[in-house]
């Protein structure tokens, strides 16, 4: 299936490579360098490229673009999904996933990539199982492979591989047993100049941490489960329980893992934590522009808004920028034109504002769109979505276990509404678009890509235009879903 897989850094070296079959040349990424050259931001490369003799399927994490050569067909989610399978483990063994720690580890890595797949095809993937197999490496652990010439490659099958539960090994043992769940969502949300909201999703992942001794058989339940819709779970989960009782029930692995992945769509009137309120001008035939900007808390259920980052890339006739904030500081750099305000935490009782003037460069038109105000925040103990968890029930084992539920909120791409190009004369079809958004952030690309080809055949065939939406409605949904980014990254 795999023949093999390239490691290419942001400057488009590749920095280490594995062949599964027969060596396949580094000339195949020349074909995935043409894509990332004509691609906008890194993220906008498509996915799956093809090439007269392979495929080359990639991702993007860390900065980094991990490329599957293949020769027959497959399933290209499959390949991806095993892709972020490669990045999580690399991250679980050497805390970060980044091109020093892998060629600081290159023997590890090795390794690695040899048992995750036999001849092509995903053998071992689960952490539990790659952990007996290869022993994550430590200093000591590698002075004393220096010395005796061993290596971290396990003498003896992993008694969990050959099991009904492969991602648990056995005989488990702790002194202190824990288990904690981390209930983490990201919103993606558009809000147009006077704070209202135009369209809001949100994604979330429940990340464990799982220290039980023995075989633990672990129930948890929520309070509102149909909140969550498109749910991604990990192997461990019996899907039929979750399908006739909205439970979730599972022999958990050892240590951390995430439970599962969902979405939480606009028709279930998600919640906006912060409104924004800006206006940014231009006078025509004037130097002068005028830049306003007003944030607040909005249903936050009386949690503070920490974190709060605002970002926007001005045009590029602006040549200074005179703002006076309220709270916290900002910066303009001249040369990208990127402004930055850190506001930190957000006090309900002094709204923070970012205002003053800006002066466009001599001999320079007024710009013909406003730019998009970006925001990152934090909102601790608290999902968005108003999904709490019930309750958590263990069985098979006689001990209680200390238990532990944490939730946060934080910003996806947020951002203010903006003026729509030009281009968007063409009347869309929405389904087009809210299928766009149903799926993975590192599959949007894709689909977005047909829309793309609507756009600049104008024609009007099925996938294409056949009901009215507006440019503004287009322009708004293709800033917001046009990218391909996967959540972990």
């Amino acid at each position: 299936m795999i023949h093999s897989l390239f490691l290419i850094n942001s400057s488009g070296d590749i920095f280490l490579e594995k062949h599964w079959k027969s060596v396949v040349s580094r000339s195949v990424c020349d074909y995935f360098f043409e894509a990332q050259e004509r691609a906008t931001e890194p993220e906008n490369v498509p996915p799956v490229i093809p090439t007269p003799h392979h495929y080359l399927i990639s991702v993007l994490r860390h900065r980094i673009y991990f490329v599957a050569v293949i020769q027959s067909e497959v399933p290209p989610l499959f390949v991806i999904e095993f892709l972020h399978r490669v990045v999580d483990t690399f991250q679980d063994y050497f805390g970060v996933c980044t091109e020093a720690a892998i060629k600081d580890n290159v023997v590890v890595v090795y390794e690695l990539l040899e048992e995750m797949l036999d001849n092509g095809f995903p053998l071992a993937t689960e952490s539990n199982i790659l952990k007996e197999l290869i022993k994550p490496p430590t200093i000591l652990r590698t002075m004393v492979n220096t010395i005796t010439g061993s290596t971290n490659v396990g003498e003896q099958l992993p008694t969990g591989q050959l099991s009904v539960v492969p991602w648990r090994r056995t005989g488990v043992k702790y002194t202190n047993n824990e288990a904690y769940f981390d209930v983490v969502e990201e919103i993606d949300a558009i809000i147009d100049k006077s704070g209202s909201t135009i369209t809001a999703e949100i994604q979330g992942v429940i990340d464990a941490c799982v220290k039980l001794t023995g075989m633990p058989d672990l129930t948890l339940s929520f309070m509102n489960p149909r909140l969550l819709d498109d749910v991604s779970f990990h192997p461990c989960v019996r899907f039929k329980r979750w399908e006739a009782e909205r439970i979730l029930s599972f022999i958990p692995p050892d240590g951390n893992f995430r439970l599962l992945s969902y979405h939480v769509s606009s028709q279930n009137l998600v919640a906006i934590p912060v409104y924004v309120k800006h206006n940014i001008s231009f006078r025509e035939g004037s130097s002068q522009g005028r830049f306003d900007l007003t944030l607040g808390p909005k249903q936050t259920m009386g949690k503070s808004v920490e974190a709060v980052l605002v970002s926007s890339q001005l045009p590029r006739g602006v040549l200074t920028a005179n703002l006076n904030p309220s709270q916290g500081t900002y910066t303009f750099d001249p040369v990208t034109k990127m402004l930055t305000w850190d506001v930190g935490k957000i006090n309900p009782q002094k709204l923070p504002s970012l205002k003053g003037t800006m002066s466009l460069q001599a001999g320079a038109s007024k710009p013909d769109e406003n730019p998009t105000i970006n925001i990152q925040l934090k909102i601790q103990q608290m999902a968005i979505s108003g999904l709490k968890v019930n309750r958590l029930d263990m069985y098979g084992e006689k001990y209680k276990p200390f238990k532990g539920i944490k939730y946060m909120t934080k910003a996806g791409k947020f951002q203010g509404d903006i003026s729509p190009p030009s281009m968007w004369g063409l009347p869309l079809k929405h389904s087009i678009f809210s299928n766009c958004s149903r799926r993975p952030a590192w599959l949007r690309a894709n689909c977005m890509h047909s829309i793309d080809s609507c756009l600049e055949t104008r024609q009007k065939g099925p996938g294409c235009a056949d009901t009215n939406m507006t440019p503004q409605d287009a322009a708004r949904s293709l800033r917001l879903w046009g990218t391909a980014n996967h959540p972990k990254g």
